[in-house]
């Protein structure tokens, strides 16, 4: 896999911050784009954040602006998802996905999956 998780998951309670991890394996591809997905139990798959890897145009889902940040770090070779004022509605399996050029809403042909990691949010 071209992206697997450093640190990330577990269960925190409503308001809190979470900062999941993912680094980045093998050469750098100068239109590399790396995202973040979550799936909640009996819910599509879907999108929460995506950056390229040498910057641009970032997106960030409807559902998390204002709350969840992506970025990265060149040297460490991994991309970060800064959680903040978690909510229960947050609650999901949260992968990191790599492509060499575009990463999809639906996140379909993605080059690499990450291994995913539940966060649990409490009310």
């Amino acid at each position: 896999l071209m992206c697997s998780w450093a640190s990330g998951g577990g269960l925190v309670q409503a308001g809190d911050s979470v900062r999941l991890a993912c680094a980045a394996s093998g050469r750098t591809l100068v239109n590399l784009v790396m995202g973040w997905f979550h799936q909640a139990p009996g819910k599509e798959r879907e999108l929460v954040a995506r950056t390229r890897w040498r910057g641009g145009n970032t997106y960030v889902a409807d559902s998390v602006k204002g709350r969840f940040t992506i970025s990265r770090d060149s040297g460490q070779n991994t991309v970060y998802l800064q959680m903040n004022s978690l909510e229960p509605e947050d609650t999901a399996v949260y992968y990191c996905a790599a492509d060499k050029v575009f990463i999809s809403a639906l996140g379909l042909g993605v080059d690499y999956w990450g291994k995913g990691t539940l966060v649990t949010v409490s009310s």
